[in-house]
């Protein structure tokens, strides 16, 4: 079987979602809350997509079509919103693990949308990936499964979310071009953020330097992995194999989490081996789940 190079794409994306994501949660150490990590990390992917407008020669479209970026961004945006509510609530090797199921939704997606069947192998997969999500808790005392159960709801809703949007830009980025659909779907992005500015706790000038560091490099690391999936849908398309590959992101929390989790002042590589055993023993069961879509 012949492994399409630009599939290497997703699977360095993987490994710098799980930094972003551990660099995220040591950001909610100084109480930079979900909204403004939110808003920061937004204008930062807004900045970093609008120089590919000039550069590639991006062109406006009227008006009226602007509403098929306006609703991946909303995608997006709920994705993003749903997976940092998750971070805050729980453990980096649950949240991205879970966030496997991305790829079987993807699959569902692309099937409704085609007015397609959805293949038993499909079904089995999702069946697999709710026991992984199942051996996540495992091994966790009572107190701790209530902080697990709502991270991995929400961790969800953000595979949802994501998901749906990917098809979304699979099915219309072709018409317009990466270089006008993605600079635009990320400003909007932008501009849904100044919804949040409401529910800041303080200022962004009362973050600190420290904190200001964290954000913005979980910032920056989410913008280069977005950078790194859109294009490839964008351009390769293939959303269910992007987002396979993609998927290998819940091994490497689990392993990122015991091996450098100190760097990031992390506590998770100190929970009972047992926990995280199960942890891995999930993660790798929802890959094995995520090849039956591939098989």
């Amino acid at each position: 079987m012949n492994f399409p190079v630009h599939l290497l794409i997703p699977l360095v994306c993987a490994l710098l979602y799980v930094l972003a994501a551990l660099a995220i949660k040591r950001a909610a150490v100084f109480h930079v809350g979900v909204w403004r990590t939110s808003f920061v990390a937004n204008w930062i992917m807004a900045a970093a997509f609008l120089p590919w407008w000039f550069w590639q020669g991006g062109r406006l479209h009227p008006l009226a079509d602007y509403w098929q970026p306006a609703v991946t961004a909303l995608c997006f945006l709920g994705g993003q919103v749903f997976i940092f509510l998750a971070l805050a609530k729980g453990d980096v090797s649950v949240t991205t693990p879970v966030m496997g199921t991305k790829v079987i939704l993807v699959a569902l997606f692309s099937s409704l949308l085609r007015v397609g069947d959805v293949p038993l192998k499909w079904w089995l997969g999702a069946a697999l990936s709710a026991g992984a999500v199942a051996l996540l808790h495992a091994g966790e005392r009572h107190g701790q499964r209530r902080q697990v159960g709502p991270a991995a709801a929400l961790a969800t809703a953000s595979a949802l979310s994501y998901g749906l949007g990917d098809v979304l830009m699979q099915k219309w980025v072709p018409a317009w071009g990466t270089a006008s659909y993605f600079p635009a779907m990320f400003l909007l992005v932008g501009v849904y953020s100044l919804a949040f500015v409401p529910f800041f706790s303080a200022p962004l000038s009362a973050l600190n330097a420290e904190a200001w560091r964290w954000v913005s490099f979980g910032g920056v690391l989410l913008a280069l992995n977005n950078a790194g999936i859109v294009f490839t849908l964008g351009i390769w398309g293939g959303a269910t194999a992007v987002n396979i590959v993609y998927s290998v992101r819940g091994l490497f929390s689990v392993v990122a989490v015991w091996a450098i989790g100190h760097w990031f002042a992390s506590t998770e590589q100190h929970l009972a081996p047992g926990v995280l055993r199960f942890r891995f023993i999930g993660a790798t069961l929802m890959i094995g789940a995520i090849a039956l879509v591939l098989i």
